[in-house]
C-alpha cells in the first residue's frame, strides 16, 4: 500500500486549518494538490480578480515547490470559474505567462456558481521528478 504524505507550503494560509485539509498529498511519485485559491494569509479572498488569480497561481507554486515540483511537472489541471465568459481572457493572459510554450498540461475549465467567496480555483496533479 502506497503511503500518503501531506504536503504544506512554508507559508500556510489559514484555510487549511479552518477547513481541515492538506494543501497536497504525495502518493508514490504523484502529487495531488487541493484546489488553490487567491487567498491572503488570513484565508480571506483577494478582492481584485486579476490579483486573486495571480495569487492562486502563487499559492499553487508554493505548494508544488513544497512537494518537490514545479509548473513543468503538471500533468492534469482543473480550474473552477464563477463567471467564465467574462473572466476567461484575464485568466488566459496569466496562464500564458506561466505556460508560455508547449508541452502544456491537459486542462479542464469548469463554470461554477459558488467558491466560498472566491472567483477562481485551480486544482492539479503533478508527477514528482526522480532525484538523481
Amino acid at each position: 500500500m502506497t503511503k500518503r504524505t501531506p504536503i504544506f507550503p512554508a507559508e500556510r494560509h489559514a484555510l487549511y486549518e479552518e477547513h481541515g485539509y492538506s494543501a497536497a498529498i504525495r502518493s508514490g511519485d504523484l502529487l495531488f494538490v487541493s484546489g488553490q485559491v487567491g487567498s491572503r494569509p488570513d484565508g480571506s479572498p483577494e478582492p481584485d480578480f486579476e490579483r486573486q488569480v495571480q495569487l492562486a497561481f502563487d499559492n499553487l507554486e508554493a505548494t508544488l515547490r513544497a512537494g518537490g515540483c514545479t509548473f513543468d511537472d503538471l500533468i492534469d489541471v482543473t480550474t473552477f470559474h464563477t463567471d467564465p465568459e467574462n473572466q476567461f481572457g484575464m485568466i488566459m493572459a496569466i496562464k500564458q505567462k506561466i505556460f508560455p510554450k508547449p508541452p502544456y498540461p491537459n486542462w479542464t475549465a469548469i463554470g461554477v456558481n459558488w467558491l466560498a467567496g472566491f472567483d477562481f480555483e485551480i486544482k492539479v496533479i503533478a508527477r514528482i521528478p526522480a532525484i538523481g
